[in-house]
């Protein structure tokens, strides 16, 4: 502080001696000017024939300067203003306007002298600007035209460096090479960078060696230690320093932190921790249970440390398989397909683990990867019987009698007791219960005959069961096929009616029929078609066989007539030639139809019979008439006939016996006698005046 108090003194008393030299030359300036302010006159007079008056400028004055910071008890003068037309009667005043005017800064009005009275802060404000005037005090009347003039604050170092960003945050991998640049802080200094060394800044490292190093100018952190390993050290503080005033004795400094992370690369190979893994499995384990875990150790992270898993060599490497567990980075043996302990009881596999991603720049640090030796030892446990195949496929005659061997099937306990098996056929896969099987040699039979066209496959389950230990038991698929026997004659693929024109020649092709069989048609075999018997000697029909299982209809007559017959059934046999031969009689349906000249079937129903076109119609009225007149006279006798006088009714007395009245109804033998009464019979006039109709027919009993 004092020896900034000497500096402004110095300052102060060094402005009083210039301010002094340019008071004395006042006046020279001022006749100067005067003799400067005519010449121009005369020139814009002679040249314009007009007078320009100039404005006159008397002032004398220094550039002021002002120190910031300053603390002193007294208000600091700052400079003197002065006008040539103040004569020093005191009738001349000055006034000072502007930035900081009346506040900050105070000026004399009867001298001039302008004092700071606050402590200024040249970063808060470098400069003012001020305007001062002459008047006349008594009437305020300006002297001298108003005049602006700055004030500049003179910078001290009074601010240090400060890191407006921190503290700060980098990565660098580790591993890195000496000189490795990590980042770059900057810090700032609010003094004048114009004015000496105040914002100089030097940066250097006060925490964080011998592992980092800053350049002093630029504030770049760069590694300064070779092979730095995550691994051993991961997170680095480093302390950051910035000093003004170029890094001397009296400058001030600000400080950061800043926190380093070395970051992984792949530089550590997979390690197991032990050269020999022992694992066990028991033989009832099926294929893709898992055996055994293992795992090597890679420090490295991320990718860097993935690690993959193989086996190299073995007796075992056809029974088991090893994959790579992505969440636990272990390696997992599986069963690829099922032990035996009777068989084998030992394995030996050789495990190699590996890096997926390997860092080319550190490959000569290799190899990265390892191997381990794994035994695994199989357990015995107590299995179920094993038949001696997979599945088993048999074949059995079609309507073979009940009892027929249809094949054997066989297993056996493949533990050392070698128990006793006994069979027997789930009711769920023989629902219909078409097999037995003997429950000690597996010996399959049918229970009654079987039907191809029914079923032609019957698929079974056959078990096998333990007898003693634990009762566990196995099952087998058994296939049985039918064989076809031919049992089946063959028929007409479709029974439609087959349609003839009326008009059809003899020789023309009116249908190709063909037929099926339910059984199975054997190589080379084909049906045979036949006229029956019965119907050779038609003369409507022929048949052709062509020997392809298909036959030809062919007419032999000439035209047919619907009128006389619109339908007519040939009897067709069919032969399958198998063996046995079977055969069949089908009769096809032949239509004749109404056609046009070109076989174009216009009609297969029956009409009836039309005049021909040739009668006219009076004919046909005649006709007609007669018709009527004969239905007249008709229903004139008939009328006649019933206007007979002989009364309709009996009335003189006869013996009701000789009548016989026809009736509908059936004698009921002794009923009848018990429901009718013998007297009435005998006198019918006494029946409630009943009489007896003369009109009926009278027949006789024969």
């Amino acid at each position: 502080m004092w020896e900034g108090l000497g500096l402004q003194v110095f300052l102060m008393c060094l402005g009083a001696v210039l301010y002094s030299a340019v008071a004395a030359s006042a006046p020279l300036e001022h006749s100067h000017r005067r003799r400067l302010s005519l010449h121009r006159h005369r020139e814009r007079t002679g040249k314009e024939g007009q007078v320009l008056h100039r404005s006159k400028r008397g002032w004398v004055w220094n550039q002021f300067f002002v120190i910031e910071e300053y603390t002193g008890p007294d208000p600091v003068l700052v400079g003197r203003l002065h006008s040539d037309v103040d004569a020093g009667d005191g009738n001349c005043k000055y006034i000072l306007s502007g930035e900081g005017a009346g506040t900050i800064f105070v000026i004399d009005d009867k001298t001039g002298n302008i004092h700071a009275t606050k402590t200024l802060d040249r970063e808060e404000q470098a400069q003012y600007t001020l305007t001062a005037q002459a008047v006349d005090r008594a009437t305020n009347k300006p002297l001298e035209p108003p005049s602006e003039f700055i004030v500049k604050v003179q910078d001290i170092n009074d601010n240090p460096p400060e890191f407006l960003h921190g503290p700060y945050y980098a990565r660098v991998p580790e591993m890195s090479n000496v000189g490795t640049s990590v980042m770059q802080v900057t810090a700032t200094d609010a003094d004048d960078p114009t004015y000496g060394n105040s914002a100089r800044l030097v940066y250097s490292i006060l925490q964080g060696q011998p592992y980092f190093s800053v350049e002093p100018q630029t504030g770049i952190i760069r590694t300064a230690l070779p092979n730095m390993d995550r691994e051993a050290r991961q997170e680095y503080d480093v302390v950051i320093q910035a000093k003004d005033m170029g890094g001397h004795m009296g400058g001030l400094s600000g400080t950061t932190e800043v926190k380093i992370t070395l970051t992984d690369v792949n530089d550590n190979p997979p390690k197991f921790p032990q050269s020999v893994y022992s694992m066990s499995v028991s033989e009832d384990k099926v294929s893709g249970e898992e055996v055994g875990r293992l795992k090597a150790k890679d420090p490295d992270l991320g990718e860097n440390g993935l690690v993959s898993y193989r086996f190299i060599e073995g007796d075992g490497m056809t029974v088991f398989e090893i994959t790579t567990d992505t969440d636990t980075r272990e390696g997992v043996i599986k069963l690829r397909k099922p032990v035996d302990f009777e068989t084998k009881r030992a394995y030996t596999l050789r495990v190699e683990a590996s890096n997926t991603h390997v860092d080319p720049r550190f490959i000569a640090w290799g190899p990265y990867k390892d191997t381990a030796t794994v035994k695994v030892m199989v357990e015995d446990a107590d299995e179920p019987p094993a038949f001696l195949a997979t599945s088993y496929s048999f074949e059995v005659e079609e309507n073979a009698h009940d009892g027929t061997v249809v094949g054997r099937v066989h297993a056996k306990d493949t533990d050392v007791a070698n128990n006793p098996v006994r069979y027997m056929i789930p009711r769920y896969t023989d629902v219909e219960q078409f097999f037995s099987v003997g429950p000690e040699d597996g010996i399959i039979k049918t229970t009654r005959p079987l039907d191809r066209e029914t079923l032609p496959w019957h698929n079974i389950s056959v078990s096998a069961t333990e007898i003693g230990g634990h009762h566990q038991d196995t099952k087998v698929r058994v296939n049985i096929k039918v064989k076809d026997m031919n049992d089946n004659a063959p028929e007409f693929a479709t029974q439609n009616e087959i349609l003839v024109c009326e008009n059809a020649s003899p020789g023309k092709l009116i249908e190709t029929v063909s037929a099926v069989d339910k059984d199975e048609m054997a190589h080379r075999q084909y049906f045979h078609f036949s006229i029956a018997p019965e119907a050779v000697n038609n003369h409507n029909f022929s048949l052709k066989d062509n020997r392809d299982s298909t036959a030809s209809i062919y007419v032999t007559r000439r035209g047919f007539s619907r009128m006389t017959q619109d339908v007519y059934f040939l009897p067709i046999e069919i032969n399958d030639n198998g063996n046995p031969p079977m055969s069949s009689t089908n009769t096809l349906t032949i239509r004749v139809c109404s056609c046009d000249s070109k076989d174009t079937i216009l009609s297969c129903n029956v009409e009836p019979y039309i005049l021909p076109a040739g009668l006219s119609t009076g004919a046909l009225i005649a006709i007609l008439a007669c018709i009527v007149i004969l239905l007249a006279i008709v229903v004139l006798f008939v009328a006649l006939r019933r206007q007979k006088k002989e009364p309709l009714i009996v009335f003189e007395e006869e013996d009701i016996r000789e009548n016989i009245i026809t009736y509908d109804d059936e004698g009921g033998g002794e009923e009848d006698t018990e429901a009718f009464d013998i007297a009435t019979l005998q006198n019918p006039d006494g029946a409630n005046g009943f009489l007896p109709r003369k009109d009926i027919k009278k027949d006789r009993w024969y």
